[in-house]
This record gives C-alpha cells, structure tokens and sequence, in this order.
C-alpha cells in the first residue's frame, strides 16, 4: 500500500492535468508514478523534461537495460515491472535478455558495457574506477553517451527511489503482462 494517497487521474490537481495529458498520449493510460506526482506538479513536471530530453538519447533498448540495470541494484518493483513491460511489449525484448538486463548484462556486447556501467555508478554512488570508465569506452561509447548513460542512471535512480519511499502500487495494466510480476524468466 502506498505512503502517500496517490490520486486518481481525474482528481489530480488542475495543474497536473494538461502534464497526465501528456503521459496518456504517449503510453496510452497514466501509470500510478505519474498520477502519484501529479500532487507536486514541479516534481512531475521535472520528471517528464527529463524522461523526454533522456529519450533522444542512446537507442530504445540500451535505454531499458539501463533502466532495468539500475532499477534491480535498487530492488525497485514499480520500475522493475514497468521496464519488464516496456521491454517485452513495446521493444519486443525477449525473457532471457531481460533477465540478463537486470543483472547489468546483455546478449549484446555494447548494451551489456552500457547496463553494466550504469548499474556500478548507482551501486557506487559514481566512485567507479578507471578500469570501468574504460570498459565502456572500450565498448564503444563516445564521452557523450558515457555522460548519457550516466544521467539515464540518475533518472531512473529518481524514480526507484521515489516508488521504494512510497511504495507507490503497482499498476494493474502492468501486473498482467509483466514477467517480473508474473514470475517468468526475467527474475
């Protein structure tokens, strides 16, 4: 149960609606993160600029093993649900390389350095050493997509933190189709 009354969408604050208008648009209904925020309209107003900057950045699948990387290290399970979902629903990953997403690994060289770093800088709190600055380098990454995968880190840290202090509820949409809640392969 939440620590906070999360509002339904139709009684958020006025303010919050034309922003939960803009979260609807884009994934189809308002998850209960949003809906949680929309009682501190600068809070989710931030939130939103910085999903939609951070989006233009990296591809969509480095993005979610990144966020599933960071999301396992901080045993969010709104976030974990929810990046479960994406992955599987919307960018048709499939179970077994979710699972190794949420180790901070991949079937892919290059997203497996990019989850694997993100997840060490939380776990760290950013005091990584040379040998792993490196290893993303090495596999690739320019110093600005090193500065990207570190700030993807940041937001979904955000969120984790938000949702762990909260508790925020699991939506309902994302109960039936996610692995991590249905117990499927991706624990």
């Amino acid at each position: 149960m939440s620590r906070i009354k999360i509002p339904a969408r139709e009684d958020a604050l006025a303010e919050s609606q034309p922003l939960l208008d803009t979260v609807e648009k884009r994934l189809g209904f308002v998850p209960n993160l949003h809906c949680l925020l929309s009682i501190s309209p600068p809070v989710l107003t931030g939130l939103l600029h910085l999903q939609d900057t951070l989006s233009k950045t990296l591809d969509a699948r480095t993005r979610n093993a990144i966020a599933l990387a960071v999301s396992e290290v901080n045993a969010c399970s709104y976030c974990l649900s929810a990046h479960c979902y994406v992955a599987s629903h919307i960018n048709h990953t499939a179970l077994e390389e979710i699972a190794l997403n949420r180790r901070g690994e991949s079937g892919n060289a290059k997203i497996a350095a990019a989850a694997r770093f993100a997840a060490k800088v939380v776990d760290a709190r950013g005091h990584i050493d040379d040998e792993e600055f490196n290893a993303v380098r090495d596999a690739g990454f320019t110093d600005p997509q090193i500065l990207e995968i570190v700030a993807l880190a940041v937001q979904f840290q955000m969120t984790n933190l938000i949702n762990n202090v909260t508790g925020t509820e699991i939506d309902l949409s994302m109960i039936e189709e996610s692995p991590v809640q249905r117990g499927g392969d991706a624990s």
